[in-house]
């Protein structure tokens, strides 16, 4: 991933201070992964070419020299990489210098007969589209969801841990009514389970249809072939799905609709984030110490909640670049401009910036842990979050100014735990009724809490 001083010369922080961090994602995003994945498109594509009985022209290519052919992509290497560089630099197109790298190892291999197939009627972005699709697609399965899933796990099995553990909740950041630590973990254990079976089962959309998407060249040449059941043979054994109606480009819209996917994830991860950081501030939750490591340059006690405030600044810089991906790639002028291979060769940054956050908020989670005494005296201070309780019961009882009664002893005012007993004592509601009241605590009003957490 290169030396430390070149690290300190990088422009992004993903390819210095993060190298480590995003190392796994080089396989799926980097220059040398792009040209790898074109190789795959253009050899298998010659492959299945050779295998089409109406193609006469072309002798079908024996196993041997298939697993040769395969071996190209399988095999390739950085060094083989800066080749395909080196003839880009000359001809000044990328595509293009795939080609002919493959054409300089079919020369090595004595298969100068195939210099004619190699791109065989085909565009650039019949090339492109597929692989970049590729390469999104696999770093979602083999990268990103895995990491997304232990974050879930973490958050599942902690929200089990803490599910009765009370703590007071807040709206508009104002104390509100108890809730437990483990159900507000559980809620967002619900809604990231939720976006990641919509991730799982999206499929992305490819596009084989030549120049203007006509397949024009292609049944000139061989008018007996169905090329748009060719196309979609092989689009699917690519494993993607066929979008046989296109211009020059495949349009995007579902690689956009995967973005979004990750969007939504993202938000999710901010609120997370949040969430925890405020625990930290309000110290129900609390950071562990770690030897040597200095919070502050002049505050020698901090222990700042790093890890959440690096995800959270993550989380947003990658959405800045999904919505830019989303908002430009769907638009094209015509049959197309060059703007979304520009924009695309950006969607592994725009991942690589959420991936680290989903890193740095398991980070966060194994240093923390609830202060359960914090947790009992916030929650002991704040004995109008019985109110609710209070005037629920009054209005079983057929008061019709129950809210208005627990507004003019609560709002704004500090209440104990002996005036709200004092105000229960002087209701005209049934014995019952008292008695229960009279047994509720801001640690035990919480309701339906510790079952939700089974639902997440």
């Amino acid at each position: 991933m290169g030396t430390v001083a070149s690290k300190l010369n990088t422009i992004s922080p993903l390819d210095g201070r993060y190298t480590k961090d995003i190392q796994k994602l080089s396989d799926y995003f980097s220059e040398a992964a792009l040209i790898k994945y074109r190789l795959m498109v253009e050899i298998e594509y010659l492959i299945m070419l050779s295998d089409e009985k109406h193609v006469l022209e072309l002798e079908p290519l024996s196993i041997s020299d298939k697993s040769k052919l395969r071996r190209i992509y399988k095999s390739f290497s950085d060094d083989e990489a800066k080749r395909v560089k080196a003839i880009e630099t000359a001809t000044n197109h990328d595509v293009k210098a795939v080609e002919y790298y493959i054409r300089e190892r079919l020369d090595k291999m004595n298969k100068k007969r195939l210099f004619p197939w190699v791109h065989f009627a085909i565009t650039s972005e019949d090339i492109n589209n597929l692989s970049y699709s590729l390469m999104w697609r696999n770093a979602v399965l083999d990268v990103y969801i895995p990491d997304l899933n232990s974050l879930i796990k973490k958050l599942k099995n902690t929200s089990k841990t803490y599910s009765t553990v009370p703590m007071l909740a807040m709206t508009h950041g104002q104390s509100a009514t108890p809730t437990t630590y483990g159900k507000e973990l559980a809620v967002f254990t619900k809604r990231l389970a939720r976006q990641l079976e919509q991730l799982k089962s999206h499929k992305l959309l490819g596009k084989f249809g030549g120049a203007t998407g006509t397949w024009a060249a292609h049944k000139v040449a061989y008018p007996k072939i169905d090329w748009s059941d060719f196309a979609s043979e092989f689009i699917q054994r690519m494993g993607l799905e066929p979008n046989l109606v296109t211009t020059q480009i495949e349009p995007h819209d579902s690689i956009v609709e995967s973005y979004h996917i990750l969007i939504r994830i993202n938000t999710i991860l901010i609120d997370l984030c949040r969430d925890l950081w405020s625990y930290i501030s309000r110290g129900i939750i609390q950071q562990k110490k770690i030897p040597g490591e200095v919070g502050s340059s002049t505050m020698p006690h901090k222990i700042n909640p790093i890890h959440f405030e690096n995800a959270e600044g993550n989380l947003g810089i990658a959405n800045a670049l999904l919505n830019h991906l989303s908002n430009k790639l769907p638009l094209s002028r015509m049959q197309r401009d060059l703007t979304d291979s520009t924009v695309l060769r950006n969607q592994g940054v725009a991942m690589g910036h959420g991936y680290i956050a989903i890193q740095n908020i398991l980070k966060g989670f194994r240093r923390i842990t609830i202060n359960k005494n914090s947790m009992a005296r916030e929650l002991d201070d704040h004995w109008e979050v019985l109110a609710e309780a209070v005037q629920t019961i009054l209005r079983k009882t057929g008061s019709s100014d129950a809210y208005e009664q627990l507004k003019q002893l609560t709002r704004g005012e500090m209440i104990t735990e002996d005036s709200l007993r004092e105000f229960v004592t002087h209701l005209r509601i049934p014995k019952k009724d008292k008695d229960l009241l009279n047994q509720l605590t801001p640690a035990n009003y919480i309701g339906l809490a510790p079952k939700l957490v089974e639902l997440s």
